[in-house]
């Protein structure tokens, strides 16, 4: 055995403990009972104690010294250990499981307080968790921000000026695109109810039509819809709503897409660096693309209106065009996971400036709401009605996730290249897609980006797969140009 061999056995031990802490996770979202919640904040304090200690074990230093890659793999390998390694290391172990101890209770508390419209309930501990996540940047920040200190635990090697430069890039044509619709008039509605077992039978058969490996994964309920695992394990879950089925359809299309990456990953790189996603703005680029560019596509949604009829009768729509139109209506509301395309960037963009405001001591958390609803009104012109329309709308400040919202949109940027090269190596896709079959797409996929895992960092991962420097240019034209037709714009 070498120190290599060694510190890869070690490291495939520290990745399926953290599967384990994962499968916590994903059980108090799914299935746990109500009152199991201060017993699961103590088991999720003990995986970070264990997962912690581990990630920092002094061996990892020796064995990263004397090992001596062989291939371009295991140097990757070693440098995505290493980068772990000092990042854990500047993380002190009481810190690292009081803020798991903390997201567990808090991720309770949210729920509660949603359901009850009760902003006040929730920001003491959103105050603490904050609180935390603030002296974890600060033992992680180096020379940078505290934001990015942040930003790097989901796209390494970001910055919140880039980003923002990019963000900058996208708003006065997602704006004036917005603004012209508008004008332009409604387009076609569903309208209906939707029986709730209708609407889960034919998710799970959009799940299996986009690649979805059931003998390796499973499909359950939650609030917010979510991915979870990697490797061989890897599960999604969905909602419904009997007036509207897009909102199950395209959740589950959307948490398929992180899922298929998960599932697509070379089997050799398994319980290793290299065996998962290598950053959520690339994740977010497989879940929009099969969602949007793929799901929302004039082809599939004409086989999807098929299978809809089969599925509940008479739709009231004139027709497949009318039945495109409606899936990708843009209209007012407040929710970012059911906004359109044209609006998903800037509910993103708004919690990028305030996230960004509360790192930087600009924004206080008994702030927070205002802000919020004020930026909304700004940026949408009609006002937040409600909380969990508004600040308790998202699951992800009360774990914790902060620097997680710009992957969205970094993701929608990166999907929008993605789809670009697709669709010049597959000329003859939408033949494919009219028959519900999207192998030819998530093939390409796979081979272009999924099967390599972390293989590459973030950004040379689009590179590789497109060829060329990711922009936000390919999702503007796309945007563009697919509403500019159904508006007749």
């Amino acid at each position: 055995m070498t120190a290599y061999d060694d510190l890869m056995a070690f490291q495939r031990e520290t990745e399926a403990l953290a599967q384990v802490a994962g499968r916590l996770g994903w059980d108090q979202e799914t299935v746990m009972p109500r009152g199991a919640g201060p017993q699961r904040a103590e088991e999720h304090a003990a995986m970070a104690g264990i997962l912690h200690a581990r990630r920092t074990d002094p061996r990892i230093g020796d064995w990263l010294a004397a090992s001596v890659p062989a291939d371009a793999v295991a140097e990757r390998q070693l440098a995505l250990i290493r980068r772990d390694f000092d990042r854990a290391a500047r993380v002190p172990a009481r810190l690292a499981s009081e803020i798991a101890r903390t997201t567990s209770t808090a991720h309770g508390i949210w729920a509660e307080a949603r359901a009850r419209e009760d902003v006040a309930s929730f920001l003491p501990i959103l105050e603490r968790v904050l609180q935390l996540r603030r002296e974890e940047a600060d033992c992680l920040r180096g020379e940078g921000s505290r934001y990015d200190a942040m930003l790097n635990d989901y796209e390494d090697g970001a910055s919140a000026a880039r980003m923002g430069e990019m963000f900058d890039g996208l708003r006065p044509r997602l704006v004036a695109l917005r603004d012209a619709i508008r004008q332009a008039g409604p387009a076609p509605a569903l309208e209906g109810t939707f029986p709730e077992e209708g609407q889960l039978k034919l998710s799970t058969e959009l799940a299996k039509a986009f690649g979805y490996d059931m003998t390796r994964g499973r499909i359950d309920r939650a609030v917010h819809p979510f991915s979870s695992g990697s490797g061989l394990d890897v599960r999604i879950t969905t909602r419904s709503d009997p007036l509207d089925p897009f909102n199950c359809f395209y959740s589950t299309i959307h948490e398929v897409g992180h899922a298929a990456y998960e599932q697509g990953i070379d089997e050799t790189h398994l319980l290793t660096p290299l065996g998962q996603g290598v950053s959520m703005g690339v994740h977010e680029s497989q879940s929009r693309i099969y969602e949007n560019q793929l799901g929302r596509s004039r082809a599939f949604t004409g086989w999807l209106y098929g299978r809809m009829i089969e599925t509940f009768g008479d739709l009231g729509l004139d027709g497949p065009d009318a039945f495109f139109a409606a899936v990708n209506r843009v209209g007012e509301g407040h929710i970012r996971t059911e906004s359109d395309e044209v609006q998903y960037n800037l509910h993103v963009l708004l919690r990028f400036d305030l996230e960004r405001a509360l790192f930087a001591d600009d924004l206080r958390v008994g702030d927070l709401e205002a802000a919020w609803n004020d930026r909304f009104a700004a940026d949408f012109g009609y006002p937040v009605d409600r909380p969990s329309h508004g600040l308790l709308q998202d699951v992800h400040w009360s774990e914790g996730l902060f620097g997680y919202f710009p992957t969205y949109t970094l993701g929608n940027v990166y999907a929008g290249c993605l789809h670009a090269a697709l669709r010049a190596d597959l000329p003859d896709l939408d033949a494919a897609l009219a028959r519900g079959d999207t192998a030819p797409a998530t093939g390409w996929l796979r081979e272009k980006v999924q099967r390599h895992g972390g293989l590459r960092p973030p950004r040379e991962t689009i590179v590789h797969a497109t060829g060329a420097a990711p922009s936000e240019g390919p999702l503007l034209d796309y945007l563009e140009a697919k509403f500019g037709a159904i508006y007749g714009l």
